[in-house]
């Protein structure tokens, strides 16, 4: 049992990232109806982009090629080729839109309208919308599950989320949430749905099964916008009211810290290698970039008037997809276990390295010097790590879960 344990972490260790690809983040503006375009790897302002009136909610599509925006005063989706930046297409939805979200074909897309107590349903090949669906009071923010066939709504006026089915267009249940349900977002694994409840100061946990409210978390003062981490280890909530940012560890939906960040955040998102949250402060004008390991602000980037980006903002695809630029790892890296002593090894491209190994918790578990190729590692407890190997040509992150 112990040998298949390891060769599943090898697997893991295999299939992880070797090449970091630059990523795009997309901020809504507001009172300036325009987008600012950020260059992730060096967390500046690389274009700005018109679109419609009061620009709220943002979703990039799966393959990264699309990015959609919400125009909440113009009751408009504004459609953005990544490639050049530019809005290909308008499309009329509901009054005041908000929340949007691509499901996970990428052939529909769903629009919360406020106004109208209804989502709107898009062909994302037409650009057009194919259906009307009548949710609850001024529903807030959506998100599909990662097999398609369930939509959850938050409903802020009702105190509700809405369970529709994707195949018939049709509300199969509503759960009952805190007061003023107004972010929500679905777990990698589709099992639970984690809703802020803004008057309340709570999350609720929407286990996806039964449809029923399984826990409460409690975070900071009006909470807002939710977003969680790619491999579903830790929950962030951009909390309005305190001006902070609750970082919850799951399972167990702990509360580990509250992360200071700008004035009145609203939005938030994760980057696809679930290192870096961009958070967005609606009051201050500007960005803030959390750090995986640390929980902590260690990038400010100014942006235009009043940024929202509530949603998925950040594009998770590589040049094809519109990215201007990739930073290939220069440090190569491969972990592997050994079976019989239980250790793993360590092979560089490079001699001379210094080796940093952290908890999921960014606390430092050891650190060695090493001027061989190979060396070992000996890990003893259970758990997520993060290797961080540091050379004169550059660094290499793995991700390394131990399981004995």
């Amino acid at each position: 049992m112990k040998n298949i344990i390891y060769l599943t972490t090898f697997l893991l260790i295999t299939f992880s990232v070797s090449i970091s690809v630059a990523q795009t983040a997309y901020i809504t503006n507001e009172f300036s109806n325009t987008v600012s375009v950020i260059d992730v790897p060096t967390n500046t302002v690389t274009d700005t982009i018109a679109v419609g009136s009061h620009p709220s909610g943002v979703s990039v599509s799966l393959d990264g090629t699309k990015v959609y925006i919400t125009n909440w005063g113009a009751n408009t989706v504004s459609v953005i080729n990544t490639a050049t930046n530019i809005v290909s297409t308008t499309i009329p939805v509901g009054s005041h839109p908000y929340g949007l979200f691509v499901n996970p074909t990428g052939n529909k897309l769903y629009v919360a309208n406020n106004s109208d107590n209804t989502v709107s349903v898009i062909n994302t090949a037409t650009n057009s919308v194919s259906a009307t669906i009548p949710v609850g009071s001024y529903p807030n923010s959506l998100s599909v599950t990662p097999d398609g066939s369930k939509l959850y709504v938050a409903n802020y006026g009702a105190n509700t989320v809405s369970v529709i089915n994707t195949t018939t267009n049709t509300v199969s249940t509503s759960i009952t949430v805190g007061s003023h349900p107004v972010g929500l977002c679905v777990s990698p694994d589709g099992n639970n749905v984690y809703v802020t409840n803004q008057s309340s100061g709570t999350v609720s946990v929407v286990n996806t099964v039964s449809d029923t409210v399984s826990d409460s978390i409690t975070v900071g003062t009006n909470p807002f916008g939710i977003s969680i981490s790619p491999d579903g280890s830790k929950l962030y909530v951009a909390n309005s009211g305190s001006n902070n940012v609750s970082v919850i560890f799951i399972p167990g939906n702990i509360l580990w810290v509250n992360a200071p960040v700008g004035n009145f955040p609203n939005g938030l998102s994760v980057s696809p290698d679930g290192i870096n949250i961009y958070v967005t402060n609606y009051l201050s004008n500007t960005v803030s970039v959390i750090n995986y390991f640390t929980n902590t602000v260690y990038a400010t980037i100014p942006v235009s008037s009043h940024p929202i980006a509530f949603g998925n903002s950040i594009s998770t695809y590589p040049s094809i997809a519109g990215i201007t630029s990739q930073n290939i790892e220069p440090v190569s890296m491969t972990i592997y276990p050994n079976p019989t002593s239980g250790q793993f090894t360590i092979s560089l491209s490079t001699d001379n390295a210094t080796i940093n190994v952290t908890n999921i918790l960014g606390q430092k578990i050891l650190k060695m010097q090493t001027t061989q190729k190979t060396t070992n590692l000996q890990l003893d407890n259970n758990g997520v790590y993060f290797v961080c190997v540091k050379t004169k040509e550059g660094t290499a992150t793995r991700k390394l879960i131990v399981n004995h």
